[in-house]
């Protein structure tokens, strides 16, 4: 197979308080094989921040789109910007890795801002950012922007110009993506739609290491260059 449509890792999820919610991420791949034949795929997760702004993201196993049983955990990512702690928690081996991050992480999904600035972007003749206007999901106010790239025949690997298309739809409201698109005739399709909102707190749990994890600290210590793994339970 070639490789699988960029930025697959489902909704990037703000750490931004005030604006709790939960919701289904819903992922959609095709992805186009050497052959010129393509592959569906499909997986969902669960995503939620509360009122101080700790989110959680989980990563699920992809299936074929005809499966209907549901996708495995594989990871759980939390984290805290009171703290900067970021956590990784692994179900199968019910290990928790934890670092202190040095610097907190955006408060908008990365690619928007560039996008939703005039003159962000430095001028390239390959490259055309379109402003889709403001809409609606789920009863939430988004607004659209659609970046296309067109890649050269001499550059695209396929013998013959490519364009790309990166399109999504952020609400302001939540300062999340709750559409994202991606259109690489090279590798395939994604789509990423963020389905189920639910404006309640979430419970606590969902923003905590489990009782039965080993705790594992990343953080390199200030004073120390070797050995930067710590058990600390």
């Amino acid at each position: 197979m070639s490789s699988a449509p960029a930025f697959s890792g489902g909704a990037f999820v703000t750490p931004v308080p005030g604006a709790p919610f939960s919701a289904v991420v819903e992922q959609d791949m095709t992805q186009v094989l050497k052959d010129g034949s393509s592959f569906k795929r499909k997986t969902s997760a669960l995503v939620a921040r509360d009122s101080q702004g700790r989110i959680r993201n989980e990563r699920h196993e992809v299936l074929p789109s005809s499966s209907t049983r549901k996708p495995q955990l594989f990871l759980i990512h939390i984290y805290d910007p009171e703290t900067r702690l970021n956590t990784f928690l692994n179900p199968n081996t019910h290990i928790a890795r934890q670092r202190t991050l040095p610097n907190p992480p955006s408060t908008e999904p990365p690619s928007n801002q560039e996008l939703r600035e005039p003159g962000a972007l430095p001028h390239n003749p390959y490259l055309q950012v379109q402003d889709l206007g403001v809409d609606s999901m789920d009863g939430i106010e988004v607004h659209g922007y659609r970046k296309t790239t067109t890649i050269p025949a001499m550059a695209s690997g396929i013998g013959r110009r490519a364009v790309v298309t990166d399109e999504y739809w952020y609400s302001e409201e939540l300062h999340i993506n709750m559409l994202t698109k991606h259109n690489d005739p090279r590798t395939g399709k994604l789509t990423v739609t963020v389905t189920q909102v639910n404006r309640d707190e979430p419970v606590v749990d969902l923003f905590a290491v489990p009782p039965d994890y080993k705790v594992v600290d990343m953080t390199p210590p200030e004073a120390e260059t070797q050995n930067p793994v710590r058990v600390v339970r």
